[in-house]
C-alpha cells in the first residue's frame, strides 16, 4: 500500500475518532446545557476557529510541504531551519491572536446578536470567547510540530496527539460543566465558558505527546542532517519568503468552513427574526452550526486525512516532474473521497431524524431532522474543497485555490440573508452548498487545465458509487417502512436508537458488499482494501 494511503488511513482514522468523540460528547453536554448552551458554544467557537487559522497563517501545512520538498532533494537541514524559524513565528502570532480575540470579544458578541430579549446575550458570547481565546497561546506552536513530522511522512505523532487532545478536552468539558451546573448551581454561561476553556487543557495534553515523539525521533532526524550531501544556502528572510508563499493559500483552505459559519452567525438571527421565524432561530442555528454540523462533517474526516497525507507524496512527485505518479495520486484521492463520502452523506440524510432524535432529542424533530438531511450532502462539497485545494497546493497552483475559495465566500455573503428570508434555516444551507460548489468547480477546472488531468476514470467510478448508494438508500427506506409497523422510533428515543443502529449496519454493510463484490474498492485501493480479504476477482471496471 502506498505511503499516501497508509498516511490517509492513519490520519483519517485519528480524525474520525476525534470527530466521533466530538459528536458523542455533545450528547451528555446537551443534557447539561441544553439547546441554548450549545448555540452559545457555537457562537464563540467559530470566531476561535477563524483566529486559529489566522494565527497559524497556514504555516504548519506549509512547513509539511517545505520539509517534504527539500527532503526529496536531499537537504534535510533546510527543513530543520524552517521548523525552528516557523516555531518562533507561531509563538508570536499565537500570542498576538490571543490578545486580539480577547480584546475584541465584546464587539464580536454585539455584532452577532441584535436585541436583548433572547436567551443568549452579547455579553454571554463575549465571556465564552474570552475563555476560549487562551488556547491560541499554545495551539499554533503545537501545530507546527505536527506539520514538521508530516513533512517527514510520519503521520503517527499527528494522529495520536489529536486523539489525546480530544479525549482530555472532552473529559474537562463534561466534568467541569457538570460540576458547575449541578454542584455549584452555576449558570449555563459559566458552564459553557469552562467548556470553551477546555481547548487549552486539551492542547497542553497534545503538547506532551508531541514532546515525547520529538525526543524519540530527534536522533534519527539529526543523523539524516549529518549524512546529507546536498545543501541550499538560504538566508532566514528567503526561508520565510518561500514559506509564506506556500502558507497563504493554506489559510483560506482551513478557513473555508469556519468562514461560511461566521457569515451565518452575523446574518442568521437577524434574517430569521425579520422573516417572522424568531421562535425557531436558536433551534435551527444549533443544528446548522453545532449539533448537526458535528455529525455531517464526520465523513469529511476522510478528506482531511487524505489532504494531509497526500501533500508530501504529491509534492515529491511534482518536484521530481513525475507526471505519471502525481496524476495517479490525484485520481486516487478523488476516488477515495467519492467512494467513502457519498454513501456516508446519503446515509446521514436518510437517517437524519433517527440520528438527531437518538443522540440529542426528539423535541422539534420535525424541524431538526429535515434540516440535518438537507445539510448532509454538503459534507461531500466540504471534503472536495479540502482535497482539491490540497491538490492545487501540491502542484504549485495554490494561488488559484485562494481565488476559488474567495469566489465561493462572496457568493455566500451576497445570497445568505435572502435565502434565509425565503427558506429559513434551509436557506443558510443552500447558500453554503452554492458557495462550496463554486469553489470545488473552480478547483477542478484548474486541475484539468494546469496538468492536463483527465477525470474520465473518476467519473466512471463515481457513477458506479452513486448507483450503489441509491440501492443502499432503498434498503434503508424499506427497513424504516417495515420496522415502523412495530417499532415506535418516531416517538420513543430507545426505539429511535434501535432503528438508527439497524439502518447504519444494514445500509453500510449492503453498500460495502456491492462495492467490494464489484471490485470497486480493489481498484481504488490498488487491490489492498484495509481489513478485508479479496472475495472475487471478477472485474466490472
Amino acid at each position: 500500500m502506498s505511503n499516501m494511503l497508509r498516511g490517509t488511513m492513519l490520519l483519517s482514522g485519528a480524525s474520525f475518532l476525534s470527530r466521533f468523540l466530538g459528536m458523542i460528547f455533545v450528547i451528555p453536554f446537551f443534557a447539561i446545557v441544553g439547546t441554548t448552551g450549545n448555540a452559545l458554544f457555537a457562537y464563540a467557537y467559530t470566531p476561535y476557529s477563524i483566529f486559529i487559522s489566522l494565527s497559524t497563517v497556514g504555516i504548519p501545512l506549509a512547513v509539511s510541504k517545505f520539509v517534504s520538498k527539500y527532503n526529496a532533494l536531499g537537504d534535510y537541514k533546510a527543513g530543520m531551519r524552517m521548523f525552528r524559524a516557523g516555531g518562533l513565528l507561531m509563538l508570536a502570532t499565537g500570542f498576538i491572536a490571543f490578545l486580539v480575540l480577547f480584546l475584541s470579544a465584546d464587539w464580536i458578541g454585539a455584532q452577532q446578536i441584535k436585541g436583548d430579549n433572547g436567551a443568549i446575550s452579547p455579553e454571554d458570547i463575549a465571556f465564552v470567547i474570552r475563555m476560549v481565546s487562551f488556547a491560541l497561546i499554545i495551539i499554533p506552536g503545537m501545530s507546527i510540530v505536527r506539520g514538521f513530522f508530516q513533512g517527514h511522512q510520519s503521520m503517527g505523532p499527528t494522529a495520536l496527539s489529536q486523539i489525546v487532545e480530544q479525549i482530555v478536552r472532552i473529559g474537562a468539558i463534561l466534568i467541569g460543566s457538570y460540576v458547575i451546573v449541578h454542584y455549584f448551581n452555576g449558570s449555563i454561561t459559566l458552564a459553557v465558558g469552562f467548556a470553551a476553556f477546555a481547548a487549552l487543557i486539551g492542547a497542553l495534553a497534545s503538547c506532551v505527546i508531541l514532546l515525547w515523539y520529538w525526543k524519540k525521533r530527534k536522533s534519527f532526524i539529526y543523523k539524516q542532517i549529518d549524512a546529507q550531501q546536498t545543501s541550499h544556502d538560504f538566508h532566514t528572510i528567503e526561508l520565510f519568503k518561500e514559506l509564506l508563499q506556500y502558507a497563504g493559500p493554506f489559510v483560506l483552505v482551513g478557513l473555508a468552513v469556519p468562514l461560511y459559519q461566521f457569515v451565518d452567525q452575523f446574518t442568521f438571527q437577524p434574517a430569521m427574526v425579520a422573516s417572522g421565524r424568531a421562535t425557531l432561530w436558536e433551534t435551527e442555528f444549533a443544528v446548522i452550526n453545532n449539533l448537526g454540523h458535528k455529525i455531517i462533517i464526520i465523513p469529511m474526516t476522510v478528506a482531511t486525512g487524505l489532504s494531509m497525507a497526500m501533500l508530501p507524496s504529491l509534492t515529491d512527485a511534482f518536484t521530481q516532474n513525475d507526471s505519471v505518479s502525481y496524476k495517479k495520486l490525484l485520481n486516487q484521492a478523488l476516488q477515495v473521497i467519492m467512494v467513502l463520502v457519498i454513501p456516508a452523506s446519503a446515509g446521514i440524510a436518510m437517517l437524519s431524524d433517527e440520528i438527531f432524535g437518538s443522540l440529542f432529542t426528539l423535541e422539534n424533530i420535525e424541524v431538526t431532522g429535515p434540516l440535518m438531511a438537507w445539510y448532509a450532502p454538503v459534507a461531500l462539497l466540504f471534503g472536495l474543497i479540502t482535497v482539491t485545494s490540497g491538490m492545487l497546493q501540491g502542484i504549485n497552483q495554490q494561488n488559484y485555490a485562494v481565488i476559488s475559495l474567495i469566489s465561493g465566500l462572496l457568493v455566500k455573503i451576497l445570497v445568505n440573508s435572502q435565502l434565509i428570508h425565503l427558506f429559513g434555516g434551509k436557506g443558510a444551507i443552500l447558500s453554503t452548498a452554492l458557495a462550496a460548489g463554486i469553489a470545488v468547480f473552480l478547483n477542478l477546472f484548474r486541475l484539468r487545465t494546469s496538468v492536463q488531468f483527465s477525470f474520465k476514470q473518476t467519473i466512471k467510478r463515481t457513477i458506479l458509487t452513486l448507483i450503489f448508494t441509491g440501492m443502499m438508500c432503498i434498503v434503508i427506506a424499506v427497513l424504516k417502512f417495515v420496522f415502523g409497523f412495530f417499532l415506535p422510533y418516531q416517538t420513543e428515543r430507545w426505539a429511535t436508537l434501535i432503528m438508527l443502529l439497524i439502518g447504519i449496519s444494514s445500509g453500510g454493510l449492503f453498500y460495502l458488499f456491492l462495492a467490494y463484490k464489484s471490485t470497486l474498492l480493489d481498484h481504488i485501493f490498488n487491490g489492498k482494501v484495509p481489513g478485508l480479504s479479496k472475495l472475487q476477482t471478477k472485474k466490472w471496471m
